[in-house]
């Protein structure tokens, strides 16, 4: 069935199928809410304009259902859906994550602006990760209770966790990093 797709989606498809799972309908712009919500701390968070285009391809291939018209059309992950998301977990690769990250490149920049303006920048993404954390924290408290082995909110509690053990981490390498450039500076 879902192998049998003319098409090779993409892995946003998969992403929204998945935002899908929890047991509720939504329509395009609450799927865009929660894609805001959660996949932004991992993972890109597609456009709204992306977020329908996705809908219409996954409608396209019966992976969704949607109920009504307009705006206020809400969406299900098809038994369909299910089955496709379910192949894409079990016959594909997870992949290797490449690290793209802004003040990574910059920093590998520096000697091109004073020692200031890096150090600066560097404090600036320490108090992003804060906001980031704190964040992320919210979001994690608010899946407390809905977080057992057995339920679907498990395996996002699991993910927040890794998300602020990693972002722990980030800001820990950054602190090193600022105490090391203005050491130098």
């Amino acid at each position: 069935m879902g192998q049998d797709l003319p098409e090779k989606l993409p892995v946003t498809s998969y992403a929204l199928l998945g935002l899908l799972t929890f047991g509720d309908e939504l329509t395009g712009y609450e799927l865009k809410q929660r894609a805001d919500a959660t996949l932004r701390f991992y993972w890109v968070s597609p456009a709204m304009s992306q977020v329908y285009s996705e809908l219409s391809r996954l409608t396209a291939h019966g992976l969704v259902a949607p109920d009504g018209d307009g705006r206020g059309t809400r969406y299900r992950i098809t038994d369909e859906g299910r089955e496709r998301l379910h192949d894409w977990m079990t016959g594909t690769p997870p992949g290797f994550s490449v690290l793209k990250h802004p003040v990574a490149l910059r920093l590998l920049l520096g000697h091109v602006v004073d020692p200031a303006t890096t150090i600066a920048m560097v404090r600036d993404h320490i108090d992003a990760l804060d906001a980031e954390h704190a964040a992320l924290t919210v979001v994690r408290a608010s899946l407390e209770g809905r977080n057992a082995v057995d339920e679907p909110f498990r395996y996002p509690s699991l993910v927040a966790d890794w998300g602020l053990a990693y972002f722990d981490h980030e800001r820990a390498l950054m602190v090193d990093l600022l105490q090391r450039l203005s050491e130098e500076g």
